[in-house]
């Protein structure tokens, strides 16, 4: 039996392979014809860990600028956050810094985030090493992992990650909310009330 969900956004500038990277995860197909996301998208998955199944709410949200106001309203109950950037693009690597700062100041401190790289399928148009991609994750301080959307390289890999930490902060969490505190009385501590 699943849990009640996780809530899961794929975040990152246009064109860098979210929704590919999802319909991989969820259908084990890539269709290089997929259009651009408009605004958000979102589909369910399950996923088993440690025998356990896990239920996600995946959010795909659109990477253009006009539709950031839309997007950064999701990031509030996310468990998790996918920051994807392609690793053919310079451009879209430059920007991972603005991304973790949405996700710091739009989403909750125990979201977990991890940084991908995805692409790598495409080696001979590479421009961002992956030595680039560990320090910049090294100065973020969050896990690093490149992935193909294309082959699904790495894909179940990442949420596999992502689910493993998000569950255990969760409970963390939930056993620091549940500790009960307990208040000794002593018989000398009871006054009198008087009425009227």
């Amino acid at each position: 039996m699943a849990d009640n969900g996780h809530k899961i956004i794929l975040i990152g500038n246009s064109q860098v392979g979210k929704t590919c990277f999802l319909q991989q995860y969820c259908d084990r197909d890539f269709n290089v014809n997929s259009g651009t996301t408009i605004g958000v998208d979102f589909r369910f998955s399950m996923i088993v860990l440690d025998g356990k199944t896990y239920k996600m709410q995946i959010w795909d949200t659109a990477g253009q600028e006009r539709f950031r106001t839309i997007t950064t309203s999701y990031y509030r109950d996310a468990d998790g956050i996918i920051v994807i950037y392609d690793v053919t693009s310079e451009e879209t690597f430059l920007q991972v810094e603005n991304w973790f700062n949405e996700i710091n100041k739009h989403s909750s401190q125990s979201v977990f985030s991890i940084l991908v790289g995805n692409k790598k399928d495409l080696e001979n148009d590479r421009v961002v090493s992956t030595e680039n991609g560990q320090q910049l994750a090294e100065k973020l301080s969050v896990p690093f992992i490149e992935t193909s959307a294309k082959t699904g390289e790495n894909v179940y890999e990442t949420f596999k990650q992502l689910m493993e930490k998000v569950i255990t902060i969760k409970k963390t969490t939930k056993k620091k909310t549940t500790k009960k505190k307990t208040v000794k009385l002593k018989h000398g501590d009871k006054k009198k009330i008087k009425c009227c």
